[in-house]
């Protein structure tokens, strides 16, 4: 089978299913799984198709997909250690907020088999989410198309209706001075999730340990637990302001 005929099946596949994993296109197409590893990356390159954690998943056709998949690759397998510890975290019945982080979308592959409530203003997550155990509330308001995410007033007013047990957010930097984010938006809505849970995760790795960006919204006892991979003297910072520290190896 050419390549072009693989591209023309894999795509139906994942616009009928959604998303499939290796193992099932493989059958589907009677072709070897490195065949259809290969043939997944050639058409991530192309902003044709999600690269997930053991698969794809297909592209939405209303917002543009491209940077938000690019950073989501960056360190992705420290992330993946991260969320895997995160996800020892949550339990059966939890409600959690779950913002657009692309460390906090990794934690989708860990809590599919959940029966749990989660609420989130990122549109990969709720792809990633669809037919899982998980229970999906989807936060409104204006859709931001080169995060994938849903901002704005009307976002935080919507987050604020709900009480979550707690919440994984993501971050742009954190020292022990404080949290920082490119975007106003994005403060907004994390400073909200952490307002409106008991207890909040900080998933963050080594790129964003000690990191200042354009704005810092908040101090860090806004975070009770930092999840990351760093270690050193800025950890030690942080432990002494208060912040629970998880470092993953």
């Amino acid at each position: 089978m050419t390549f072009q005929k693989r591209k023309k099946e894999i795509l139906q596949l994942l616009q009928r299913l959604g998303e499939a994993d290796i193992r099932l296109i493989a059958g589907h197409l009677n072709i070897s799984e490195v065949t259809v590893r290969r043939d997944l990356n050639l058409l991530a390159a192309e902003n044709l198709l999600h690269r997930t954690h053991g698969g794809a998943m297909r592209v939405d056709p209303y917002v543009d997909s491209s940077t938000y998949q690019n950073k989501s690759d960056i360190n992705k397998t420290a992330k993946d250690k991260i969320c895997r510890k995160a996800a020892e975290e949550i339990q059966e019945g939890d409600v959690i907020f779950m913002d657009c982080g692309s460390t906090v979308f990794n934690l989708c592959q860990y809590i599919k088999h959940k029966k749990i409530k989660v609420i989130t203003n990122s549109l990969p997550v709720v792809i990633e989410l669809q037919n899982s155990a998980a229970t999906i509330n989807m936060i409104g308001g204006e859709v931001n198309q080169k995060n994938q995410a849903v901002h704005g007033k009307m976002a935080v007013a919507h987050i604020k209706k709900y009480h979550a047990t707690k919440a994984f957010l993501g971050i742009d930097g954190i020292t022990a001075e404080g949290l920082y984010a490119n975007s106003e938006l994005e403060a907004s809505n994390t400073q909200a999730m952490a307002s409106q849970s008991e207890k909040t995760f900080l998933l963050c790795d080594s790129g964003k340990v000690g990191k200042k960006a354009y704005l810092r919204f908040a101090e860090v006892n806004l975070v009770h637990t930092l999840i990351t991979n760093q270690d050193g003297e800025e950890i030690n910072q942080l432990k002494e302001k208060g912040v629970q520290v998880i470092i993953v190896n």
